[in-house]
């Protein structure tokens, strides 16, 4: 299936890739560039540019930064997840705090979604030292 995209995002996502924050720099060198799946940094879908993106499992992976939790962000992350899961998308989000102090188990639920489909769409916070399964 064909995943639109705005073409004025597509500038802009190139710049995203130059400039990662500091978790997202983490996440791609340390796990997901080498992983098994392809993954695409900074991808355009629709009229957005999610993170990270993995098409053969359908998958988003999102970091949210402080931005995300205010009333506004949070509403705009909600319509942001319907619109693309009505492309058949799975979302996973995380925190930069997650990634920063528990990368191990980011890595886990990442893995998890991937070779548990069913199991995406996972924004509860982890637990230090909490098991994967337990919290998606």
């Amino acid at each position: 299936m064909y995943i639109k995209y705005e073409k004025k995002n597509k500038y802009r996502a190139r710049n995203l890739r130059k400039n990662m924050t500091e978790a997202e720099r983490k996440l791609w060198y340390v796990y997901l560039r080498k992983h098994k799946e392809r993954f695409l940094r900074q991808k355009t879908i629709d009229n957005y540019i999610v993170d990270f993106y993995c098409p053969t499992k359908k998958l988003v992976i999102e970091l949210d930064g402080g931005q995300h939790y205010s009333d506004e962000g949070e509403r705009y992350d909600k319509i942001r997840s319907e619109i693309l899961e009505r492309y058949g998308l799975k979302i996973l989000r995380f925190t930069n705090i997650e990634i920063n102090k528990y990368f191990k188990g980011v890595c886990e639920a990442i893995e998890n979604a991937i070779l548990k489909p069913s199991v995406a769409n996972a924004t509860a916070p982890l637990n230090k030292g909490a098991k994967v399964d337990k919290w998606i």
